[in-house]
């Protein structure tokens, strides 16, 4: 499993780590039942504290993606990929429904915020 941290990104490291396990899974190089890296593990490989590593499973494992099983480790939970879609759909409209307050309480047209969200997704 390769995870890439930047320290120049806007997001926690601990974010970084969720968001590209969350990938994975989503995206199918990760299957329910497989085993992820011991935190030690990943955070020796990061070279990064493991409570950050620990804070990005207790996310992953909140957020159902991952389930740990104390003395045997983490794994990619048995969830329904159809389960994860619409939760990320869900997040994706809550931000969504922010950015278009923010349009219209400055002027912003709609066709400059639809603008925008074709640049962010085409690229």
């Amino acid at each position: 499993m390769e995870i890439l941290i930047s320290n120049s990104s806007d997001k926690p490291i601990y974010e970084q780590i969720c968001i590209q396990i969350k990938g994975m899974i989503m995206n199918g190089t990760l299957s329910a039942g497989e085993a992820l890296p011991s935190m030690r593990a990943l955070a020796r490989d990061l070279h990064i504290s493991v409570i950050t590593v620990q804070r990005a499973y207790e996310d992953l494992t909140r957020d159902g993606f991952v389930e740990t099983v104390s003395g045997k480790g983490s794994f990619v939970a048995a969830q329904n990929r159809e389960f994860i879609q619409e939760e990320q759909l869900r997040i994706a409209e809550e931000l969504l429904q922010k950015a278009a307050e923010i349009g219209r309480a400055n002027g912003i047209s709609y066709e400059q915020m639809a603008n925008i969200l074709k640049l962010f997704y085409e690229g």
